[in-house]
Protein backbone atom coordinates (compact mmCIF):
# COMPACT_ATOMS: atom_id res chain seq x y z
CA UNK A 1 0.00 0.00 0.00
CA UNK A 2 0.78 3.40 -0.65
CA UNK A 3 2.60 5.13 2.31
CA UNK A 4 2.30 8.83 0.71
CA UNK A 5 -1.93 7.87 -0.03
CA UNK A 6 -2.12 7.42 3.83
CA UNK A 7 -0.64 11.09 4.81
CA UNK A 8 -4.20 13.22 5.27
CA UNK A 9 -3.68 16.76 3.28
CA UNK A 10 -4.19 19.67 4.86
CA UNK A 11 -6.53 22.53 3.96
CA UNK A 12 -5.38 25.92 4.75
CA UNK A 13 -8.09 28.55 5.89
CA UNK A 14 -9.01 30.09 3.12
CA UNK A 15 -9.38 27.17 0.56
CA UNK A 16 -12.80 25.55 -0.27
CA UNK A 17 -13.15 21.94 -1.16
CA UNK A 18 -16.06 20.08 -3.15
CA UNK A 19 -16.65 16.89 -3.50
CA UNK A 20 -19.30 15.94 -6.14
CA UNK A 21 -19.18 12.26 -6.87
CA UNK A 22 -15.62 11.83 -8.32
CA UNK A 23 -14.95 15.11 -9.58
CA UNK A 24 -13.29 17.03 -6.64
CA UNK A 25 -13.30 20.83 -7.13
CA UNK A 26 -10.94 23.23 -4.68
CA UNK A 27 -11.24 27.19 -4.64
CA UNK A 28 -8.60 29.44 -3.37
CA UNK A 29 -7.24 32.96 -3.81
CA UNK A 30 -5.19 32.16 -6.65
CA UNK A 31 -7.84 30.30 -8.57
CA UNK A 32 -10.14 27.67 -9.07
CA UNK A 33 -9.36 23.57 -10.13
CA UNK A 34 -11.61 20.44 -10.60
CA UNK A 35 -10.48 17.04 -11.07
CA UNK A 36 -11.92 13.71 -11.41
CA UNK A 37 -10.74 11.26 -9.52
CA UNK A 38 -10.40 7.22 -10.65
CA UNK A 39 -13.19 4.85 -9.27
CA UNK A 40 -10.45 2.66 -7.12
CA UNK A 41 -10.44 5.85 -4.72
CA UNK A 42 -12.06 7.41 -2.11
CA UNK A 43 -11.87 11.19 -1.28
CA UNK A 44 -13.20 12.10 2.28
CA UNK A 45 -13.38 15.63 3.43
CA UNK A 46 -13.08 16.18 6.76
CA UNK A 47 -12.20 19.28 9.03
CA UNK A 48 -8.98 21.22 7.86
CA UNK A 49 -7.60 17.81 5.99
CA UNK A 50 -8.54 15.74 3.56
CA UNK A 51 -8.30 11.88 3.91
CA UNK A 52 -7.50 9.63 0.81
CA UNK A 53 -8.28 5.50 0.61
CA UNK A 54 -8.48 3.04 -1.28
CA UNK A 55 -11.75 0.78 -2.82
CA UNK A 56 -11.05 -2.62 -2.49
CA UNK A 57 -8.04 -4.36 -3.34
CA UNK A 58 -7.54 -4.48 -6.74
CA UNK A 59 -4.35 -3.69 -8.39
CA UNK A 60 -5.43 -0.79 -9.98
CA UNK A 61 -6.59 0.94 -6.87
CA UNK A 62 -3.80 0.56 -5.02
CA UNK A 63 -1.48 1.72 -7.85
CA UNK A 64 -3.44 4.93 -8.08
CA UNK A 65 -4.11 5.55 -4.44
CA UNK A 66 -0.83 7.70 -3.98
CA UNK A 67 -1.19 9.18 -7.61
CA UNK A 68 -5.11 10.72 -6.20
CA UNK A 69 -3.32 11.81 -3.01
CA UNK A 70 -0.32 13.87 -4.99
CA UNK A 71 -3.15 15.23 -7.16
CA UNK A 72 -5.47 16.43 -4.78
CA UNK A 73 -2.30 17.61 -2.74
CA UNK A 74 -0.94 19.64 -5.73
CA UNK A 75 -4.42 21.31 -6.24
CA UNK A 76 -4.27 22.56 -2.93
CA UNK A 77 -0.84 24.03 -2.93
CA UNK A 78 -1.59 25.83 -6.86
CA UNK A 79 -5.17 27.69 -5.25
CA UNK A 80 -2.48 28.65 -2.21
CA UNK A 81 1.12 29.48 -3.30
CA UNK A 82 1.01 28.41 -7.42
CA UNK A 83 3.75 26.73 -9.22
CA UNK A 84 6.76 28.42 -11.07
CA UNK A 85 8.71 26.78 -13.47
CA UNK A 86 11.77 28.91 -15.24
CA UNK A 87 13.93 28.60 -18.16
CA UNK A 88 17.02 29.25 -19.39
CA UNK A 89 17.98 30.44 -22.98
CA UNK A 90 21.66 29.91 -24.06
CA UNK A 91 23.83 30.97 -27.32
CA UNK A 92 23.79 33.71 -29.82
CA UNK A 93 21.09 35.54 -30.28
CA UNK A 94 18.78 33.26 -28.90
CA UNK A 95 16.09 35.74 -26.83
CA UNK A 96 12.48 35.52 -25.73
CA UNK A 97 9.68 38.22 -25.10
CA UNK A 98 6.40 38.45 -24.00
CA UNK A 99 3.34 40.34 -25.58
CA UNK A 100 0.05 39.60 -23.80
CA UNK A 101 -0.25 36.28 -23.90
CA UNK A 102 1.94 35.39 -26.47
CA UNK A 103 5.54 33.99 -26.23
CA UNK A 104 7.75 35.23 -29.09
CA UNK A 105 11.12 33.53 -29.31
CA UNK A 106 14.12 33.97 -31.74
CA UNK A 107 16.12 30.61 -31.52
CA UNK A 108 18.39 31.25 -34.74
CA UNK A 109 15.53 30.04 -36.85
CA UNK A 110 14.46 31.68 -40.58
CA UNK A 111 11.47 33.23 -38.10
CA UNK A 112 10.63 33.80 -35.01
CA UNK A 113 8.26 31.31 -32.71
CA UNK A 114 5.06 32.69 -31.66
CA UNK A 115 3.80 30.96 -28.54
CA UNK A 116 0.23 31.44 -27.18
CA UNK A 117 0.09 30.81 -24.12
CA UNK A 118 -2.75 28.73 -22.09
CA UNK A 119 -5.40 30.33 -20.12
CA UNK A 120 -4.09 30.10 -16.67
CA UNK A 121 -0.44 30.26 -17.86
CA UNK A 122 1.77 33.50 -17.48
CA UNK A 123 4.92 34.30 -18.61
CA UNK A 124 7.29 36.96 -17.77
CA UNK A 125 10.72 37.63 -19.38
CA UNK A 126 13.93 38.80 -17.58
CA UNK A 127 17.42 39.74 -19.20
CA UNK A 128 16.18 38.03 -22.75
CA UNK A 129 17.24 34.96 -21.54
CA UNK A 130 15.62 33.95 -18.70
CA UNK A 131 11.57 33.08 -18.85
CA UNK A 132 8.85 32.37 -15.75
CA UNK A 133 6.00 30.77 -16.15
CA UNK A 134 3.53 30.51 -13.41
CA UNK A 135 0.54 28.61 -13.04
CA UNK A 136 -1.96 27.36 -10.64
CA UNK A 137 -2.45 23.64 -12.43
CA UNK A 138 1.02 21.87 -11.81
CA UNK A 139 0.39 19.82 -14.97
CA UNK A 140 -0.32 22.12 -17.06
CA UNK A 141 2.93 24.39 -16.55
CA UNK A 142 5.03 21.15 -16.72
CA UNK A 143 3.32 20.44 -20.27
CA UNK A 144 3.77 23.99 -21.32
CA UNK A 145 7.61 24.29 -20.29
CA UNK A 146 8.12 21.17 -21.86
CA UNK A 147 6.46 22.67 -25.28
CA UNK A 148 8.68 26.03 -25.17
CA UNK A 149 11.80 23.77 -24.16
CA UNK A 150 11.04 21.51 -27.33
CA UNK A 151 11.42 24.49 -29.82
CA UNK A 152 14.97 24.54 -29.11
CA UNK A 153 16.43 21.30 -27.62
CA UNK A 154 19.98 21.77 -25.97
CA UNK A 155 22.82 20.15 -28.20
CA UNK A 156 25.13 18.14 -26.46
CA UNK A 157 28.33 19.89 -27.89
CA UNK A 158 27.20 23.36 -26.99
CA UNK A 159 24.61 23.59 -25.03
CA UNK A 160 22.52 25.76 -26.97
CA UNK A 161 19.05 25.95 -26.68
CA UNK A 162 16.70 26.08 -23.89
CA UNK A 163 16.90 24.34 -20.34
CA UNK A 164 14.85 24.08 -16.93
CA UNK A 165 16.93 26.37 -14.77
CA UNK A 166 19.45 23.87 -12.48
CA UNK A 167 19.39 21.33 -15.48
CA UNK A 168 22.61 20.18 -16.25
CA UNK A 169 23.35 19.54 -20.01
CA UNK A 170 26.17 16.39 -20.62
CA UNK A 171 28.08 18.07 -23.28
CA UNK A 172 30.52 15.67 -25.55
CA UNK A 173 33.23 15.91 -26.71
CA UNK A 174 33.77 17.94 -30.36
CA UNK A 175 35.81 15.99 -33.12
CA UNK A 176 39.00 15.27 -32.60
CA UNK A 177 40.87 16.16 -35.75
CA UNK A 178 44.51 15.47 -37.44
CA UNK A 179 46.51 15.85 -33.48
CA UNK A 180 44.69 13.54 -32.48
CA UNK A 181 46.14 10.77 -34.47
CA UNK A 182 44.62 10.78 -37.93
CA UNK A 183 46.23 10.26 -41.63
Amino acid sequence: MSRIGKKPIPVPSGIKVFLNGNTIKVDGPKGSLSREISKGVSVEIGSGAIKVSNIGDSRDSKALYGLARSIIANMVKGVTDGFMKKLEISGVGYRADVQGSTLNLSLGYSHPVKYPLPKGITAEVEKQTLITLKGVDNQLLGLVASEVKMFRVPDPYKAKGIKYRGETILRKAGKAGKAAGGK
